[in-house]
């Protein structure tokens, strides 16, 4: 799919991924880029850059994301590209508390259900649409430290698998975003983490790996190309995957 002259929704879009997001997708042309973020100040400022349109949005709320595509769809016009993009870490194990869970489940897994419960019934109807998923490389391989993040990440891309394989024949297509560490909110103080082995990307990077994966209609947006090398000793040999992951977690286990 072409970005030129589309309508194109990003969550997550006041910094990092989101935001250079946004940027890239008003510099290929979209008609209207839709920034939607918690921090309206920040999403006001994202939109002021490309004039585009903020919106204050807590993805945690099903409410919410419903009223966003609702109020879009009304007044702007139809959604061609929902980047479903907003995340959060929560470190630790099973001790991690279960509003903890609740919430990183919530934002990280059901606010891509909600967008997708929402606008492709209406993608649909009209002949198609696109949904792009930011889940993370921890959705394919996993993440040491945080039990919560490599486990909603995983749900994340079964998800956006099970949309493609499902609604692909409807005209709906699907890519889901899996980078290793790039430099944002989140990464913030973690610049020397696990995740950051490969290399620490900034945000552009990634939009523009989300720019041509959207061209081509492939499913897999890998701005870090080690992770398909990863993924592949994995499946090629578990138990020796496993035994590779418990040396990292020896030496990174402990996130901050």
């Amino acid at each position: 799919m072409e970005l030129k002259d589309k309508i194109v929704v990003v969550t997550g879009a006041a910094s990092g991924i989101g935001k250079a997001m946004a940027i890239r997708f008003a510099a290929e042309g979209a008609k209207q880029v839709i920034c939607a973020d918690l921090n309206l100040a920040g999403a006001e400022a994202t939109a002021s850059e490309i004039n585009g349109i903020a919106f204050e949005v807590n993805v945690a709320r099903e409410a919410e994301i419903s009223g966003l595509i609702e109020k879009v769809e009304a007044e702007i016009g139809p959604i061609d590209l929902f980047c479903s993009n907003a995340g959060i870490l929560t470190v630790g194990g099973m001790e991690v508390a279960n509003e903890d869970w609740q919430r990183i489940w919530e934002v990280n897994v059901m606010a891509h259900v909600w967008a997708a419960r929402h606008l492709v019934p209406r993608m649909i109807e009209r002949g198609g649409g696109y949904l792009l998923n930011t889940a993370s490389a921890a959705g394919l391989l996993n993440q040491v430290g945080s039990a919560p993040y490599g486990v909603t990440k995983h749900a994340a891309v079964g998800l956006a698998e099970w949309l493609a394989l499902t609604h692909g024949d409807d005209g709906i297509k699907v890519s889901v975003l899996c980078p290793q560490a790039v430099r944002s909110e989140m990464t913030r103080g973690r610049e020397d983490g696990v995740a950051s082995m490969d290399g620490m990307l900034e945000p552009e990077p990634v939009a523009e790996a989300c720019v041509r994966t959207i061209r081509e209609e492939t499913f897999l947006v890998l701005p870090h190309q080690e992770v398909l090398a990863y993924m592949r000793k994995k499946t090629e040999n578990y138990d020796r995957w496993i035994g590779g992951m418990r040396k990292l977690n020896r030496q990174y286990g402990k996130l901050k």
